[in-house]
């Protein structure tokens, strides 16, 4: 998305001190980052800067008001204040530093501006069950993203609800692909190389969306990232000019989805 690419360093910068712990959401100031640098005891510093941050971007009320939050000094002096923490701390702070923050904020971007924009490129190069064509190879049909994880109950719920929905609309063309992505473990949690994550899928797959087979998974990190997609499931909805018409996080019922495809195929 052309907004989340732009402010790449700031999300960047943001990830580099995630920490996800739940915490009040306090505006930080100078002092208490100073009096934690020179502690070195800046955990609840950290944590509630974060969540200040965090929370600012999540109550940007549309694409006006956040492109003006990314650019307001005091917001960014907040990040100036963890990136010197950050400095003093790396080591320790290297344990949070895959926490998803940024893919979070993308989440919350996309909400606001991907509806209405072109869909982003998926990445193809691997994939399960049928060869996923392109979005741009699929103009001229309503394609439904239904991003899912191996390890996620909420996905395995929706995907009868998904099966249903390829029935009742394959007839008038709607395409569905199913991205997935590694995320370094298999079953119960263990950890796996990419290949036998890979296998794990698959046996997932077979097992629990066997009423998809005809669906398409991309399996890649990157398809993920340009739709923020850090809350699976996550559907999108994309017209038959190729694009997006409906992004939701989490399971959609099953009449909202189809009312969102009638809306689209009607076009």
């Amino acid at each position: 998305m052309k907004m989340s690419r732009s402010h790449g360093p700031l999300l960047a910068a943001l990830a580099a001190v995630a920490f996800a712990a739940p915490v009040r959401a306090l505006e930080p100031n100078a002092v208490e980052t100073d009096a934690a640098v020179q502690s070195g005891d800046f955990a609840d510093c950290l944590a509630r800067t974060t969540a200040w941050l965090n929370e600012k971007t999540l109550a940007a009320a549309d694409e006006t008001s956040l492109v003006a939050l990314l650019t307001d000094p005091a917001f960014l002096a907040v990040l100036d204040q963890r990136q010197l923490i950050a400095k003093t701390g790396a080591d320790k702070l290297a344990a949070f530093a895959k926490t998803g923050l940024v893919e979070r904020i993308e989440k919350n971007i996309n909400l606001i501006g991907l509806v209405g924009a072109p869909a982003p490129a998926l990445d193809e190069a691997h994939w399960l069950g049928p060869k996923p064509a392109t979005l741009a190879a699929l103009h001229g049909h309503a394609v439904l993203l239904f991003f899912w994880a191996h390890w996620c109950p909420d996905c395995k719920a929706e995907a009868p609800v998904i099966e249903r929905i390829a029935r009742a609309y394959g007839r008038q063309g709607l395409v569905v692909i199913g991205p997935t992505r590694l995320y370094g473990y298999a079953a119960r949690g263990e950890a796996a190389t990419p290949a036998e994550e890979t296998e794990y899928i698959d046996a997932v797959r077979r097992r629990f969306y066997a009423g998809l087979a005809e669906m398409a998974v991309p399996v890649s990190e990157a398809g993920f990232r340009a739709y923020g997609a850090s809350t699976t499931p996550t559907l999108v909805l994309v017209d038959a000019n190729g694009i997006v018409r409906y992004y939701h996080p989490g399971a959609v019922p099953e009449a909202e989805l189809a009312a969102r495809i009638d809306a689209v195929i009607s076009r």
